[in-house]
């Protein structure tokens, strides 16, 4: 059998640097060390820091309540009245937020200040989503999450339009999302052509997009497509969407263990590919098990 890891797989920068942060911090054992949220969307990875003593605080009103500690913001980012509340509550706070998230926050801050109507393209209750909208002026954003909720958009003749995307949607559907809202506004009887202000921004992360087209080449030419990661991972779902578009034969996975008992003897080609938040030793474990056991 034939065993290929995708050309992009596993980490990207912004997981790594958040999760280096968190180990960092866990280390230096000088005060309690918690999480807004769980740091990336890897039960394994949150899992192991729990054993060295990193907690998760899952709302700002809860750090308010902590005596003590270092409190790091996780990797896809926090609302603007979050990150207020938790420089108030006295407590260290740790950026951990993915520099590619960060950008979205002041795009969409900017764009809702000078009066557009900013349109998330993505999940509305991913918490980077939930994150972005914090930073615009509250009624000036809308969350869009397919090509049918963009078809039915009633812009009520808005001619100041801004679109940004979650760092981890699917290229293409958010390139195809785009044309709808443009030709939606362009067509729209209630506003005059040269008085639109149209701005796109693509902010789907280079990562992103490059796991998704070395999925998607890879899945094309094998008989099997592993793909790993954690199963609330935004990223990891859509590298297994598609993955299935191309290889019927897609099996989503944590970890080895998760493999069912197929029989993959009759697989003569298996691909492998991993989210953004998989480490690469799971990885690397999936690769010999599926190599030397199967």
């Amino acid at each position: 059998m034939r065993v290929e890891l995708a050309e992009k797989a596993g980490f990207c920068f912004g997981v790594s640097r958040a999760v280096d942060l968190v180990y960092k911090e866990a280390l230096k054992k000088e005060q309690p060390v918690y999480t807004f949220g769980p740091i990336i969307h890897n039960e394994e990875v949150t899992a192991d820091l729990e054993k060295k003593g990193v907690r998760i605080i899952h709302t700002a009103e809860e750090a308010v309540n902590v005596s003590a500690g270092t409190v790091i913001l996780r990797s896809h980012g926090v609302s603007r009245s979050e990150e207020e509340t938790l420089a108030c509550a006295g407590l260290t706070i740790v950026d951990a937020t993915c520099p590619y998230v960060k950008r979205i926050h002041r795009i969409v801050r900017e764009y809702s200040e000078r009066g557009y109507l900013v349109l998330v393209i993505g999940s509305a209750d991913h918490p980077e989503v939930e994150g972005i909208v914090g930073w615009t002026i509250p009624g000036s954003s809308r969350v869009v999450f397919s090509t049918e909720e963009a078809a039915n958009l009633n812009l009520n003749g808005c001619n100041k339009i801004c679109i940004v995307a979650q760092t981890t949607f699917h290229h293409k559907k958010f390139k195809d999302m785009v044309e709808i809202i443009r030709k939606k506004v362009y067509d729209s009887k209630s506003t005059v052509e040269n008085d639109i202000k149209f701005e796109v921004h693509n902010t789907i992360c280079s990562a992103t997009r490059e796991r998704q087209e070395a999925a998607r080449v890879l899945s094309a030419q094998v008989d099997a497509m592993i793909v790993i990661g954690g199963t609330s991972s935004s990223n990891t779902r859509k590298l297994c969407e598609i993955c299935s578009e191309h290889c019927q034969n897609t099996y989503f996975i944590q970890t080895k263990e998760d493999l069912p008992v197929t029989d993959f003897s009759r697989f003569d080609y298996v691909g492998i590919t991993a989210g953004a938040s998989t480490p690469k030793n799971i990885i690397e474990e999936v690769q010999k098990y599926v190599r030397n056991e199967l």
